[in-house]
């Protein structure tokens, strides 16, 4: 090659050209806002050396003069391409708020699309590092589109492979819905926000006065609209845990989940599980207690911790293969069932079941969350995602009941007659049509009327009930559950009952789709 040719000067000036128009002074910008570059983010979710860019030259679409000025940069503010993330391949794009306020134009759009497409062909898992003004109004209808095609790619390709939003500045208008269709979506404090109307139409509509960060910040999404699955202070530890979360993920619906070799640290045999359970049952104790003694040491990662904390979803290993995790959280609201805990976990349940995750439900529900509020706002609905999701799923379940399994509940929660594989027990579960205090109430009402103590003959009916009706032996013999089992031994069941199901396959009928209760 003559180096000293046109072609070659050429090649050189545009390498110069790219590297010059991301300045020191945008950087200094964006770090004062406590966010890193585009570029930056994309050195830190790769493996070093590992990331490959694609159009990066494109320059952005012709717009008519009289809207602005048009800036003629490479890239239309998006960084897209390829590499590895702790070994395995990531497709990626990485939105840069630098230029043009990272808005999305026709251009922009079918980097993005491209991107999306190329990963669904090669079946590996898609991130979008979000920081974006929204749609470029210079371009209208053109950007609009661009959207559209991009929600079509996200459809396409759910369930196939993972995809993941990482929101690191604003996402506003359309631009929310491409988070919101993809499977998980991290967020950082203070310097991330999503919202389809901003606080300037909330005022001028409403007459509200409102920040960004209370409309749509990361606090709110993950704490009261379950939009945001993970938040962190920072970029650099978002970023960490995006990695670190990647890594319980199959890059396809095809594959199994990535092996980690056991170090061999967590006991099959751990007597801490028999003191968890209080005697008295309406005690509360902490559920990921028993997560943590049950799974692989320091392996769970929570989803959704901030959101309808009265059910705990996440993922975990055993023996080093990845499994998801349903538990009933006891210490908030004492592990009933609501509309936001049903959501949670239908959503949670559909992902594993997508992609080849065996589930664990770890069951202690007393019911369903009772009231006006939750009836007129529709328990009924959303408490059937739970049991649409668990009976759809075809993936191994395994249930251990801890202690309180009553009424609808109980079935919703794994049962082996909505297609739960193993469910077992331990000696404090109370398997029951309804708790003892309500079931006496209802069955003796009568007899406590009448009574000069009423007290003290509930107590004793309540014992009678817990006795008789409201224990596992009972549904043990019935053939309900399959074995009530020694708590400390919980892992060593769950090991051989996963290992036993891990070739398990099931023949769905032939039809186009579900309708699942939405």
């Amino acid at each position: 090659m003559d180096l000293s040719g046109k072609s070659y000067r050429t090649f050189i000036e545009r390498q110069e050209a790219l590297k010059k128009q991301f300045s020191e002074k945008q950087a200094e910008k964006q770090h004062s806002k406590g966010k890193l570059t585009a570029h930056e983010r994309i050195s830190l979710v790769f493996d070093s050396g590992s990331f490959e860019e694609i159009d990066a030259f494109v320059t952005p679409a012709d717009q008519p003069v009289e809207f602005g000025k048009v800036d003629r940069t490479y890239g239309d503010g998006v960084i897209v391409g390829h590499g590895k993330v702790n070994g395995r391949l990531v497709f990626a794009y990485a939105q840069d708020f630098t230029i043009m306020g990272g808005s999305l134009g026709v251009v922009h759009a079918k980097k993005i699309a491209k991107i999306q497409e190329m990963a669904l062909k090669m079946g590996s898992p898609i991130i979008g590092l979000m920081d974006s003004g929204g749609a470029r109004i210079q371009e209208g209808v053109a950007s609009l589109s661009g959207y559209a095609t991009i929600f079509q790619n996200i459809i396409h390709s759910s369930g196939i492979i993972p995809q993941i939003s990482v929101v690191m500045g604003p996402a506003a208008g359309g631009a929310v819905y491409s988070p919101a269709l993809t499977d998980f979506v991290f967020m950082t404090s203070h310097t991330s926000y999503m919202f389809v109307t901003g606080p300037n139409v909330v005022k001028e509509v409403l007459n509200e006065e409102v920040t960004s960060e209370q409309l749509g910040g990361a606090e709110i999404h993950a704490r009261k609209s379950g939009v945001a699955h993970m938040i962190y202070d920072d970029e650099e530890n978002t970023i960490l845990a995006l990695k670190k979360f990647l890594s319980y993920l199959p890059s396809n619906n095809v594959e199994n989940p990535p092996m980690v070799i056991d170090d061999g640290a967590t006991p099959d045999i751990n007597e801490k599980l028999r003191d968890i359970i209080p005697d008295d049952p309406n005690k509360a104790y902490d559920v990921k207690d028993v997560i943590n003694l049950i799974i692989d040491k320091n392996s769970f990662f929570e989803t959704s911790e901030l959101f309808a904390g009265n059910i705990v979803t996440g993922f975990g290993r055993l023996k080093g293969k990845t499994i998801g995790i349903v538990a009933n959280q006891p210490k908030v609201l004492a592990g009933v069932l609501d509309i936001d805990s049903s959501t949670k976990g239908a959503r949670f349940i559909r992902f594993c079941d997508a992609f080849n995750i065996p589930i664990l439900t770890l069951a202690d529900v007393p019911g369903f969350l009772p009231g006006i509020d939750q009836e007129h706002a529709g328990i009924i609905r959303h408490g059937a995602k739970m049991l649409f999701a668990y009976s759809e799923a075809t993936v191994p379940k395994i249930t251990v009941i801890l202690r309180k399994a009553y009424g609808g509940a109980f079935i919703v929660m794994n049962s082996k007659n909505l297609g739960g594989d193993f469910s077992f027990a331990w000696p404090t579960a109370e398997i029951a049509v309804m708790g003892p205090d309500g079931a006496v109430a209802i069955l003796y009402r009568k007899e406590l009327a009448e009574s000069k103590n009423p007290a003290e003959l509930k107590k004793e009916l309540v014992k009678k009930y817990r006795d008789k009706i409201a224990n596992p032996f009972i549904a043990d013999e019935c053939g309900y559950i399959d074995e009530v089992i020694d708590p400390a031994v919980t892992r060593k069941k769950i090991v051989s009952a996963f290992n036993a199901l891990s070739n398990k396959w099931v023949k769905v009928p032939a039809r186009k789709h579900g309708n699942m209760p939405l």
